[in-house]
């Protein structure tokens, strides 16, 4: 049976590792609201720009170009992107992923 001084340097990895990654997520997710309610207000201020006829806006041109972002294929390669960057080089990743999930949903 493996003592506590072989498993050590693995559980301070591991417990490291989810640390890393809730925060990460939790972090990432913060950051999302706040995007989020920058581009409301910056749709707000152009709605008012349009109201007031300062600015037309060709919203089927708009859509036309938002809704390939929107597919689930871009957005899984988005996904696969954010993943592959957060745990380039770590050695802890099997934890982190784990962890990263949790702070994005308690985020």
């Amino acid at each position: 049976m493996p003592t506590i001084e072989v498993i050590a340097p693995y559980l301070e990895q591991v417990s490291f590792g989810a640390l890393a990654g809730f925060a990460a997520g939790y972090a990432l997710k913060k950051l999302g609201k706040l995007v989020a309610v920058a581009l409301g207000l910056l749709f707000i201020f152009i709605q008012l720009l349009a109201y007031y006829g300062f600015v037309t806006i060709n919203w089927i041109e708009v859509q036309r170009r938002i809704d390939p972002l929107l597919e689930s294929q871009s957005l899984g390669r988005a996904w696969g992107w954010v993943v592959a960057v957060l745990t380039h080089n770590v050695t802890f990743a099997a934890a982190f992923v784990p962890g990263f999930l949790l702070g994005l949903r308690r985020g």
